[in-house]
Protein backbone atom coordinates (compact mmCIF):
# COMPACT_ATOMS: atom_id res chain seq x y z
CA UNK A 1 0.00 0.00 0.00
CA UNK A 2 1.27 3.40 -0.81
CA UNK A 3 -0.55 6.06 1.09
CA UNK A 4 1.69 8.78 2.41
CA UNK A 5 1.00 10.25 5.55
CA UNK A 6 1.48 14.40 5.49
CA UNK A 7 2.11 15.50 9.24
CA UNK A 8 0.41 18.42 10.64
CA UNK A 9 2.10 19.30 14.19
CA UNK A 10 -0.05 20.19 16.87
CA UNK A 11 2.62 20.94 19.02
CA UNK A 12 6.21 22.42 18.46
CA UNK A 13 7.89 19.84 21.58
CA UNK A 14 6.11 17.43 23.77
CA UNK A 15 6.15 17.45 27.34
CA UNK A 16 8.39 14.71 29.38
CA UNK A 17 6.17 12.20 30.78
CA UNK A 18 7.29 10.28 34.14
CA UNK A 19 5.73 7.24 35.70
CA UNK A 20 3.89 7.51 38.51
CA UNK A 21 4.20 5.11 41.75
CA UNK A 22 2.06 1.86 41.14
CA UNK A 23 -1.44 1.80 41.47
CA UNK A 24 -4.15 -0.47 40.79
CA UNK A 25 -7.53 -0.17 39.05
CA UNK A 26 -10.97 0.57 40.95
CA UNK A 27 -12.40 -2.44 42.53
CA UNK A 28 -14.24 -4.17 39.59
CA UNK A 29 -13.64 -2.02 36.95
CA UNK A 30 -12.48 -4.33 34.35
CA UNK A 31 -15.79 -5.72 33.60
CA UNK A 32 -16.75 -2.32 31.82
CA UNK A 33 -14.17 -2.47 29.50
CA UNK A 34 -15.98 -3.72 25.82
CA UNK A 35 -14.50 -7.12 24.75
CA UNK A 36 -12.74 -7.82 21.29
CA UNK A 37 -10.80 -10.42 19.94
CA UNK A 38 -7.54 -10.98 21.35
CA UNK A 39 -7.22 -8.19 24.53
CA UNK A 40 -7.80 -10.42 27.06
CA UNK A 41 -3.97 -10.82 27.60
CA UNK A 42 -3.68 -7.06 27.21
CA UNK A 43 -6.62 -7.14 29.77
CA UNK A 44 -4.42 -9.15 32.19
CA UNK A 45 -1.28 -7.22 32.02
CA UNK A 46 -4.03 -4.18 32.96
CA UNK A 47 -3.91 -6.12 36.21
CA UNK A 48 -0.12 -6.22 37.03
CA UNK A 49 0.68 -4.33 40.26
CA UNK A 50 3.27 -2.10 38.19
CA UNK A 51 1.25 -1.47 34.99
CA UNK A 52 0.43 1.93 33.90
CA UNK A 53 -1.76 3.56 31.53
CA UNK A 54 -2.11 6.17 28.87
CA UNK A 55 -5.63 7.10 28.20
CA UNK A 56 -7.28 8.95 25.65
CA UNK A 57 -10.97 9.28 24.93
CA UNK A 58 -13.91 10.58 22.79
CA UNK A 59 -17.98 10.87 22.40
CA UNK A 60 -19.66 8.59 20.76
CA UNK A 61 -19.76 9.29 16.50
CA UNK A 62 -21.99 7.93 13.76
CA UNK A 63 -19.92 5.00 12.02
CA UNK A 64 -16.83 5.42 14.77
CA UNK A 65 -16.76 9.73 14.13
CA UNK A 66 -14.52 11.46 12.71
CA UNK A 67 -10.57 10.17 11.71
CA UNK A 68 -9.28 12.46 14.67
CA UNK A 69 -10.45 9.33 17.29
CA UNK A 70 -8.64 6.77 15.85
CA UNK A 71 -5.62 8.78 15.49
CA UNK A 72 -6.40 9.59 18.92
CA UNK A 73 -6.37 6.35 20.01
CA UNK A 74 -3.03 5.04 18.03
CA UNK A 75 -1.63 7.81 19.41
CA UNK A 76 -1.80 6.36 23.04
CA UNK A 77 -1.16 3.09 21.53
CA UNK A 78 2.09 4.44 20.17
CA UNK A 79 2.70 6.76 23.24
CA UNK A 80 2.62 3.21 25.22
CA UNK A 81 4.50 1.38 23.70
CA UNK A 82 7.61 3.51 23.59
CA UNK A 83 6.97 4.46 27.45
CA UNK A 84 6.97 0.95 27.99
CA UNK A 85 10.11 0.27 25.99
CA UNK A 86 11.84 2.47 27.93
CA UNK A 87 10.50 1.67 31.41
CA UNK A 88 10.17 -1.83 31.24
CA UNK A 89 7.03 -2.42 33.22
CA UNK A 90 3.47 -2.65 31.26
CA UNK A 91 1.87 0.51 29.73
CA UNK A 92 -1.59 -0.05 28.57
CA UNK A 93 -3.32 2.40 25.93
CA UNK A 94 -7.01 2.90 27.04
CA UNK A 95 -9.69 4.40 25.03
CA UNK A 96 -12.42 6.47 27.52
CA UNK A 97 -16.23 5.71 25.56
CA UNK A 98 -17.50 8.80 26.63
CA UNK A 99 -20.75 7.61 26.09
CA UNK A 100 -22.91 9.59 28.60
CA UNK A 101 -22.17 12.76 26.49
CA UNK A 102 -24.93 14.12 25.10
CA UNK A 103 -23.71 16.12 22.15
CA UNK A 104 -26.32 14.40 19.51
CA UNK A 105 -25.85 17.27 16.81
CA UNK A 106 -22.07 16.33 16.67
CA UNK A 107 -22.47 12.49 17.00
CA UNK A 108 -25.10 12.24 14.36
CA UNK A 109 -23.34 13.21 10.99
CA UNK A 110 -20.21 11.27 9.15
CA UNK A 111 -19.37 11.49 6.18
CA UNK A 112 -16.45 9.31 3.53
CA UNK A 113 -15.17 9.44 0.25
CA UNK A 114 -16.95 7.46 -2.44
CA UNK A 115 -15.09 5.01 -5.26
CA UNK A 116 -15.00 7.84 -7.25
CA UNK A 117 -13.20 10.06 -4.98
CA UNK A 118 -16.53 11.97 -4.39
CA UNK A 119 -17.91 13.22 -0.65
CA UNK A 120 -20.91 11.18 0.44
CA UNK A 121 -22.45 12.17 3.63
CA UNK A 122 -24.77 10.27 6.00
CA UNK A 123 -27.08 11.82 9.05
CA UNK A 124 -29.56 10.84 11.71
CA UNK A 125 -32.23 13.40 11.79
CA UNK A 126 -32.21 16.38 14.07
CA UNK A 127 -32.97 16.22 17.58
CA UNK A 128 -35.93 19.04 18.30
CA UNK A 129 -34.36 22.29 20.28
CA UNK A 130 -36.86 21.35 23.06
CA UNK A 131 -36.04 17.15 23.23
CA UNK A 132 -34.73 16.10 26.31
CA UNK A 133 -30.83 15.75 25.79
CA UNK A 134 -30.59 12.38 26.20
CA UNK A 135 -27.17 10.82 26.15
CA UNK A 136 -25.57 8.37 23.86
CA UNK A 137 -25.73 5.14 25.91
CA UNK A 138 -29.43 5.55 25.72
CA UNK A 139 -29.95 7.11 22.48
CA UNK A 140 -31.17 4.49 19.73
CA UNK A 141 -30.25 4.74 16.63
CA UNK A 142 -32.97 4.52 15.06
CA UNK A 143 -34.25 3.27 11.17
CA UNK A 144 -32.53 5.77 9.45
CA UNK A 145 -29.16 4.32 10.03
CA UNK A 146 -30.32 1.62 7.32
CA UNK A 147 -30.51 4.02 4.70
CA UNK A 148 -26.93 5.60 5.75
CA UNK A 149 -25.66 2.30 5.65
CA UNK A 150 -27.36 1.20 2.37
CA UNK A 151 -25.80 4.39 1.31
CA UNK A 152 -22.40 3.71 2.09
CA UNK A 153 -22.67 -0.01 0.81
CA UNK A 154 -23.84 1.60 -2.55
CA UNK A 155 -21.28 3.88 -3.18
CA UNK A 156 -18.09 2.03 -1.75
CA UNK A 157 -19.36 -1.24 -3.68
CA UNK A 158 -16.73 -0.97 -6.64
CA UNK A 159 -13.74 -1.03 -3.78
CA UNK A 160 -11.69 -3.68 -2.82
CA UNK A 161 -12.39 -4.46 0.78
CA UNK A 162 -16.30 -3.09 0.47
CA UNK A 163 -17.32 -6.02 1.72
CA UNK A 164 -15.22 -5.83 5.28
CA UNK A 165 -16.26 -2.14 5.82
CA UNK A 166 -20.30 -2.85 5.10
CA UNK A 167 -19.98 -5.78 7.10
CA UNK A 168 -18.13 -4.07 10.17
CA UNK A 169 -20.47 -1.64 10.35
CA UNK A 170 -23.49 -3.67 10.23
CA UNK A 171 -22.31 -5.79 13.05
CA UNK A 172 -22.33 -2.37 15.43
CA UNK A 173 -24.90 0.15 13.87
CA UNK A 174 -28.50 -1.17 13.92
CA UNK A 175 -31.71 0.29 14.39
CA UNK A 176 -32.42 -0.71 17.99
CA UNK A 177 -28.73 -0.49 19.22
CA UNK A 178 -27.96 3.75 20.92
CA UNK A 179 -25.98 5.45 19.44
CA UNK A 180 -23.24 4.59 22.47
CA UNK A 181 -22.97 0.94 22.25
CA UNK A 182 -22.99 0.59 18.56
CA UNK A 183 -19.62 3.40 18.59
CA UNK A 184 -18.20 1.72 21.40
CA UNK A 185 -17.89 -2.17 20.17
CA UNK A 186 -17.15 -1.03 16.60
CA UNK A 187 -14.05 1.12 18.01
CA UNK A 188 -13.21 -2.12 20.24
CA UNK A 189 -13.23 -4.08 17.06
CA UNK A 190 -11.10 -1.53 15.04
CA UNK A 191 -8.55 -0.91 17.89
CA UNK A 192 -8.45 -4.50 19.06
CA UNK A 193 -5.27 -5.46 16.84
CA UNK A 194 -3.12 -2.24 18.18
CA UNK A 195 -4.06 -3.59 21.78
CA UNK A 196 -6.05 -0.44 22.87
CA UNK A 197 -8.92 -1.30 25.58
CA UNK A 198 -11.93 0.38 25.19
CA UNK A 199 -13.68 1.07 28.87
CA UNK A 200 -16.95 1.96 28.92
CA UNK A 201 -17.47 4.87 30.84
CA UNK A 202 -21.05 4.57 31.65
CA UNK A 203 -20.46 0.70 32.98
CA UNK A 204 -22.28 -0.20 36.01
CA UNK A 205 -18.42 -0.80 37.48
CA UNK A 206 -17.25 2.40 35.75
CA UNK A 207 -20.06 4.74 37.02
CA UNK A 208 -19.85 2.94 40.81
CA UNK A 209 -15.95 3.90 40.61
CA UNK A 210 -16.62 7.05 39.86
CA UNK A 211 -19.50 7.83 41.97
CA UNK A 212 -17.68 9.03 45.38
CA UNK A 213 -15.53 11.08 43.32
CA UNK A 214 -18.06 12.95 42.27
CA UNK A 215 -19.71 13.16 45.25
CA UNK A 216 -16.26 15.01 46.29
CA UNK A 217 -16.33 17.00 43.67
CA UNK A 218 -19.80 18.77 44.79
CA UNK A 219 -18.75 19.01 48.00
CA UNK A 220 -15.73 21.03 47.27
CA UNK A 221 -18.03 22.99 44.19
CA UNK A 222 -17.64 26.25 45.80
CA UNK A 223 -13.95 26.03 46.54
CA UNK A 224 -13.23 24.06 43.25
CA UNK A 225 -15.10 27.05 41.53
CA UNK A 226 -12.99 29.74 43.29
CA UNK A 227 -9.72 27.82 42.16
CA UNK A 228 -10.98 27.48 38.62
CA UNK A 229 -11.38 30.97 38.29
CA UNK A 230 -8.29 32.00 39.87
CA UNK A 231 -6.47 29.64 37.60
CA UNK A 232 -8.13 31.42 34.42
CA UNK A 233 -6.70 34.53 35.28
CA UNK A 234 -3.50 33.17 35.92
CA UNK A 235 -3.67 31.80 31.96
CA UNK A 236 -5.22 34.95 30.84
CA UNK A 237 -2.91 36.80 32.30
CA UNK A 238 -0.03 34.90 30.69
CA UNK A 239 -2.09 34.90 27.40
CA UNK A 240 -3.11 31.33 27.20
CA UNK A 241 -6.62 30.64 26.36
CA UNK A 242 -9.52 29.30 29.00
CA UNK A 243 -12.24 27.84 26.59
CA UNK A 244 -14.37 26.99 29.02
CA UNK A 245 -16.44 29.37 30.95
CA UNK A 246 -15.78 29.74 35.00
CA UNK A 247 -17.08 31.88 37.76
CA UNK A 248 -21.15 31.09 36.50
CA UNK A 249 -21.51 29.28 39.91
CA UNK A 250 -21.98 25.83 37.51
CA UNK A 251 -20.67 22.57 39.60
CA UNK A 252 -18.57 20.10 37.85
CA UNK A 253 -21.01 17.01 37.44
CA UNK A 254 -24.40 16.67 35.60
CA UNK A 255 -27.04 14.82 36.77
CA UNK A 256 -29.88 12.84 34.32
CA UNK A 257 -33.39 13.61 35.16
CA UNK A 258 -36.44 14.00 33.19
CA UNK A 259 -34.92 16.66 30.78
CA UNK A 260 -32.21 14.46 30.29
CA UNK A 261 -28.34 15.06 30.83
CA UNK A 262 -28.89 18.77 33.41
CA UNK A 263 -25.61 20.29 34.67
CA UNK A 264 -25.70 20.69 38.22
CA UNK A 265 -25.55 25.03 39.58
CA UNK A 266 -24.39 26.03 43.11
CA UNK A 267 -27.54 27.05 45.34
CA UNK A 268 -27.51 28.23 48.78
CA UNK A 269 -26.00 24.72 50.35
CA UNK A 270 -27.83 22.57 47.93
CA UNK A 271 -28.11 22.31 44.23
CA UNK A 272 -30.10 23.32 41.25
CA UNK A 273 -30.53 21.47 37.91
CA UNK A 274 -29.95 24.22 35.41
CA UNK A 275 -32.50 23.09 32.36
CA UNK A 276 -35.11 21.69 34.74
CA UNK A 277 -34.91 23.87 38.05
CA UNK A 278 -34.73 21.14 39.89
CA UNK A 279 -33.64 21.38 43.12
CA UNK A 280 -31.14 18.25 45.16
CA UNK A 281 -30.01 19.08 48.64
CA UNK A 282 -26.87 16.73 49.14
CA UNK A 283 -29.16 13.80 50.84
CA UNK A 284 -30.90 13.29 47.96
CA UNK A 285 -27.82 13.87 45.87
CA UNK A 286 -25.89 10.45 48.25
CA UNK A 287 -28.82 7.97 47.13
CA UNK A 288 -28.11 9.10 43.94
CA UNK A 289 -24.72 7.73 43.66
CA UNK A 290 -25.16 5.01 46.05
CA UNK A 291 -28.48 3.52 43.99
CA UNK A 292 -28.64 5.50 40.96
CA UNK A 293 -24.59 6.30 39.76
CA UNK A 294 -25.64 5.99 36.18
CA UNK A 295 -27.00 9.10 36.55
CA UNK A 296 -24.00 11.07 37.58
CA UNK A 297 -21.73 12.56 34.97
CA UNK A 298 -18.60 14.71 35.06
CA UNK A 299 -17.76 17.39 33.01
CA UNK A 300 -14.81 18.06 30.13
CA UNK A 301 -12.35 19.40 33.25
CA UNK A 302 -13.60 16.52 36.04
CA UNK A 303 -13.77 13.48 33.53
CA UNK A 304 -9.81 13.14 32.69
CA UNK A 305 -9.68 13.86 36.63
CA UNK A 306 -11.84 10.60 36.95
CA UNK A 307 -9.44 9.05 34.52
CA UNK A 308 -6.69 9.49 36.63
CA UNK A 309 -8.41 8.31 39.57
CA UNK A 310 -9.69 4.83 38.45
CA UNK A 311 -6.77 4.48 36.45
CA UNK A 312 -2.93 4.68 36.55
CA UNK A 313 -2.60 6.98 34.20
CA UNK A 314 0.77 8.76 33.03
CA UNK A 315 -0.21 10.77 30.23
CA UNK A 316 -3.55 11.62 28.36
CA UNK A 317 -3.30 11.81 24.58
CA UNK A 318 -5.40 15.36 23.56
CA UNK A 319 -6.41 17.25 20.63
CA UNK A 320 -6.18 21.15 20.48
CA UNK A 321 -9.38 21.59 22.11
CA UNK A 322 -8.24 19.51 25.20
CA UNK A 323 -4.43 20.79 25.28
CA UNK A 324 -6.33 24.29 25.59
CA UNK A 325 -8.89 23.97 28.05
CA UNK A 326 -6.53 20.78 30.48
CA UNK A 327 -4.19 23.52 32.29
CA UNK A 328 -7.23 25.12 33.43
CA UNK A 329 -8.46 21.70 35.58
CA UNK A 330 -4.96 21.88 37.52
CA UNK A 331 -6.27 23.31 40.58
CA UNK A 332 -9.20 20.13 40.42
CA UNK A 333 -6.45 17.42 40.44
CA UNK A 334 -5.14 19.61 44.03
CA UNK A 335 -8.26 19.77 45.42
CA UNK A 336 -9.20 16.15 45.18
CA UNK A 337 -5.73 14.98 45.71
CA UNK A 338 -5.54 12.82 42.70
CA UNK A 339 -2.33 12.60 40.15
CA UNK A 340 -2.63 14.56 37.53
CA UNK A 341 -1.29 13.07 34.34
CA UNK A 342 0.57 14.59 31.58
CA UNK A 343 -1.37 16.22 28.74
CA UNK A 344 0.13 15.29 24.87
CA UNK A 345 -0.85 16.01 21.82
CA UNK A 346 -1.83 13.37 19.66
CA UNK A 347 -1.00 13.00 15.56
CA UNK A 348 -2.39 15.21 13.77
CA UNK A 349 -2.65 15.08 10.14
CA UNK A 350 -3.79 13.76 6.49
CA UNK A 351 -3.91 10.88 4.58
CA UNK A 352 -2.34 11.17 0.99
CA UNK A 353 -3.73 8.53 -1.18
CA UNK A 354 -1.85 7.23 -3.98
CA UNK A 355 -4.51 8.80 -6.62
CA UNK A 356 -3.65 12.32 -4.62
CA UNK A 357 0.11 12.12 -4.99
CA UNK A 358 -0.57 11.27 -9.07
CA UNK A 359 -2.41 14.02 -9.74
CA UNK A 360 0.43 16.27 -7.56
CA UNK A 361 3.21 14.41 -9.66
CA UNK A 362 1.01 15.32 -13.29
CA UNK A 363 1.16 18.87 -12.71
CA UNK A 364 4.52 18.97 -10.63
CA UNK A 365 2.64 20.26 -7.49
CA UNK A 366 2.44 20.18 -3.59
CA UNK A 367 0.14 20.09 -0.61
CA UNK A 368 0.81 22.88 0.07
CA UNK A 369 -0.11 24.41 -3.36
CA UNK A 370 -3.15 22.29 -3.68
CA UNK A 371 -4.79 23.54 -0.76
CA UNK A 372 -3.81 26.92 -1.30
CA UNK A 373 -7.72 27.93 -2.56
CA UNK A 374 -7.37 27.40 -6.59
CA UNK A 375 -3.68 28.41 -7.26
CA UNK A 376 -3.47 25.14 -8.86
CA UNK A 377 -5.82 25.46 -11.25
CA UNK A 378 -5.23 28.88 -12.18
CA UNK A 379 -1.89 27.82 -12.66
CA UNK A 380 -2.65 24.87 -15.04
CA UNK A 381 -5.03 26.89 -16.86
CA UNK A 382 -2.37 29.96 -17.28
CA UNK A 383 0.20 27.18 -18.33
CA UNK A 384 -2.66 25.87 -20.95
CA UNK A 385 -2.95 29.43 -22.67
CA UNK A 386 -1.17 29.97 -26.15
CA UNK A 387 2.57 31.41 -25.36
CA UNK A 388 2.12 34.17 -27.73
CA UNK A 389 -1.26 35.16 -25.59
CA UNK A 390 0.39 34.91 -22.20
CA UNK A 391 3.41 36.99 -24.00
CA UNK A 392 1.16 39.66 -25.46
CA UNK A 393 -0.78 40.05 -22.01
CA UNK A 394 2.26 40.65 -20.24
CA UNK A 395 3.67 43.38 -22.43
CA UNK A 396 0.48 44.49 -22.61
CA UNK A 397 -0.11 44.82 -18.84
CA UNK A 398 3.80 46.65 -18.25
CA UNK A 399 3.24 48.74 -21.17
CA UNK A 400 -0.09 49.77 -19.85
CA UNK A 401 1.43 50.29 -16.59
CA UNK A 402 4.64 52.36 -17.95
CA UNK A 403 3.01 54.47 -20.06
CA UNK A 404 -0.03 55.75 -17.61
CA UNK A 405 2.63 56.60 -15.36
CA UNK A 406 3.88 58.94 -18.19
CA UNK A 407 1.12 60.14 -18.60
CA UNK A 408 -0.47 60.35 -14.87
CA UNK A 409 3.16 62.66 -14.06
CA UNK A 410 2.28 65.34 -17.40
CA UNK A 411 -1.29 65.48 -16.21
CA UNK A 412 -0.48 66.37 -12.89
CA UNK A 413 1.97 68.98 -13.58
CA UNK A 414 -0.81 70.63 -15.53
CA UNK A 415 -3.49 70.11 -12.96
CA UNK A 416 -2.97 68.18 -9.50
CA UNK A 417 -6.58 67.01 -9.42
CA UNK A 418 -6.16 64.92 -12.63
CA UNK A 419 -4.24 62.36 -10.56
CA UNK A 420 -7.04 60.28 -9.37
CA UNK A 421 -8.62 60.38 -12.32
CA UNK A 422 -5.84 59.13 -14.32
CA UNK A 423 -5.26 56.47 -12.10
CA UNK A 424 -8.91 55.41 -12.30
CA UNK A 425 -8.36 55.07 -16.33
CA UNK A 426 -5.38 52.65 -15.44
CA UNK A 427 -6.88 50.67 -13.41
CA UNK A 428 -9.75 50.28 -16.10
CA UNK A 429 -7.40 49.54 -19.03
CA UNK A 430 -5.49 46.38 -16.64
CA UNK A 431 -9.26 45.57 -15.45
CA UNK A 432 -9.96 45.38 -19.35
CA UNK A 433 -7.15 43.29 -20.02
CA UNK A 434 -7.54 41.14 -16.96
CA UNK A 435 -11.31 40.44 -18.19
CA UNK A 436 -10.31 39.72 -22.15
CA UNK A 437 -7.69 36.97 -20.69
CA UNK A 438 -9.76 36.07 -17.74
CA UNK A 439 -12.63 35.27 -20.81
CA UNK A 440 -10.30 33.04 -22.91
CA UNK A 441 -9.14 31.69 -19.55
CA UNK A 442 -12.90 30.33 -18.55
CA UNK A 443 -13.24 28.67 -22.02
CA UNK A 444 -9.82 26.68 -21.33
CA UNK A 445 -11.13 25.75 -18.04
CA UNK A 446 -14.33 24.31 -19.83
CA UNK A 447 -12.16 22.65 -22.47
CA UNK A 448 -9.61 21.68 -19.82
CA UNK A 449 -12.70 20.08 -17.54
CA UNK A 450 -11.29 16.33 -17.05
CA UNK A 451 -7.78 17.78 -15.96
CA UNK A 452 -9.51 20.57 -13.40
CA UNK A 453 -12.06 17.73 -11.93
CA UNK A 454 -9.18 15.47 -11.13
CA UNK A 455 -7.72 18.17 -8.78
CA UNK A 456 -10.98 19.52 -7.80
CA UNK A 457 -11.46 15.30 -6.01
CA UNK A 458 -7.79 15.64 -4.90
CA UNK A 459 -8.14 18.80 -2.99
CA UNK A 460 -11.68 16.81 -1.79
CA UNK A 461 -9.82 13.80 -0.77
CA UNK A 462 -7.52 15.65 1.62
CA UNK A 463 -9.65 18.84 2.64
CA UNK A 464 -13.21 18.02 1.70
CA UNK A 465 -15.32 21.21 2.12
CA UNK A 466 -12.49 22.99 2.95
CA UNK A 467 -12.24 21.59 6.44
CA UNK A 468 -9.29 19.27 8.23
CA UNK A 469 -9.65 16.02 6.27
CA UNK A 470 -9.43 14.38 10.06
CA UNK A 471 -12.41 16.37 10.87
CA UNK A 472 -15.08 15.71 8.37
CA UNK A 473 -14.03 11.95 6.77
CA UNK A 474 -14.67 8.81 8.52
CA UNK A 475 -12.51 5.94 8.75
CA UNK A 476 -15.02 3.56 6.54
CA UNK A 477 -14.21 4.61 3.38
CA UNK A 478 -10.76 4.09 3.95
CA UNK A 479 -11.45 0.56 5.56
CA UNK A 480 -13.23 -0.03 2.49
CA UNK A 481 -10.61 1.02 -0.15
CA UNK A 482 -7.68 -0.31 1.96
CA UNK A 483 -8.77 -2.72 4.15
CA UNK A 484 -7.18 -3.33 7.14
CA UNK A 485 -4.08 -2.25 6.28
CA UNK A 486 -5.20 1.47 6.23
CA UNK A 487 -5.07 1.09 9.75
CA UNK A 488 -1.57 -0.46 10.21
CA UNK A 489 -0.76 2.15 7.48
CA UNK A 490 -1.55 5.03 9.84
CA UNK A 491 -0.68 3.16 13.05
CA UNK A 492 3.11 2.91 11.72
CA UNK A 493 3.20 6.83 11.12
CA UNK A 494 2.38 7.81 13.98
CA UNK A 495 4.52 5.61 16.14
CA UNK A 496 7.51 6.65 14.00
CA UNK A 497 6.58 10.71 14.77
CA UNK A 498 6.46 9.43 18.51
CA UNK A 499 9.45 7.79 18.53
CA UNK A 500 11.34 11.27 16.81
CA UNK A 501 9.44 13.51 18.62
CA UNK A 502 9.17 12.00 22.16
CA UNK A 503 11.11 13.90 25.12
CA UNK A 504 10.38 11.01 27.83
CA UNK A 505 12.45 9.69 31.02
CA UNK A 506 14.47 7.27 30.05
CA UNK A 507 15.57 5.58 32.76
CA UNK A 508 13.44 3.02 34.69
CA UNK A 509 11.96 4.38 37.67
Amino acid sequence: MSLRLHLTPLADTLPQVSPRPPGSLAAGLADAFRKASGLDGQLARLRAPNALVVTTGQQPGLFTGPLYTLYKALSAAALAELLEERWSRPVIPVFWLANDDHDYAEARETAWLGAEGELVRGALPERPADAPLTPMYRLPLGPDVDAILSEFERTVAPLAYADTAVAWLRRHYRPKRALGDAFADALAELLAPFGVLCLDSTHEAAKSAAAPILLRALEAAPGLEQGLVRRAAELQAAGRPTPVATGDGAALVFVEDEVGRDRLVIADGAFVARRAGRRFDRAELVRIAEREPSRLSPNVLLRPVIESALLPTVAYVAGPGELAYLPLARPLYEWLEIPAQTPMPRWSGMIVEPRVDRVLDKHESTIEELLAGQTLEKRVVRAALPPELRDAAERLGHAIDADYQVIRRSAVAIDPTLDRPIDRFRHQAIEGLDQAVGKVERHLRRREATELAQITRARTAVQPDGRPQERVLGPAGFLARYGPGFADTVASGIREWYANALVAASASP
